[in-house]
C-alpha cells in the first residue's frame, strides 16, 4: 500500500515533549524494549536496539507510575529512520490510532 509523501516541515507545528520514557513496541509476537526521546500529539521519536524499516506498524505502550494516569497505546507507523552507532536506530512514528 503506496503512501503520498509527506511534507515534515510541519512537524514544528506540533509542541514536542522530551520525555525519555521507557516504551514497548510490538510487533508480531515480538516485544522490543525502547526509549521514547520525546512525543507530540501526532507522533514520537523513539530509539531502540532492534532495527525497523520505514512503514513498520508498530503498537506501543507507555506505562504511567500514576495510578490517577493512564498510560499510553497507540497504533503507530515508521515515517523515517536514523541509524545509530552499534546497530541501534533512531526513528519517528506517526500516531494512527489512541487505544
Amino acid at each position: 500500500m503506496s503512501q503520498p509523501p509527506v511534507d515534515y516541515s510541519e512537524k514544528r507545528d506540533f509542541i514536542r515533549m522530551r520525555i525519555e520514557a521507557e516504551v514497548q513496541l510490538l510487533q508480531a509476537d515480538q516485544v522490543i524494549s525502547a526509549v521514547c526521546i520525546d512525543l507530540s500529539s501526532t507522533g514520537m521519536q523513539v530509539q531502540a536496539p532492534q532495527r525497523f524499516q520505514v512503514g513498520d506498524h508498530l503498537e506501543v505502550r507507555i506505562d504511567s507510575d500514576h495510578t490517577a494516569l493512564a498510560g499510553l497505546h497507540a497504533s503507530t507507523e515508521v515515517v523515517w529512520i536514523a541509524d545509530q552507532p552499534g546497530g541501534a536506530q533512531r526513528f519517528g512514528l506517526r500516531i494512527l490510532a489512541m487505544h
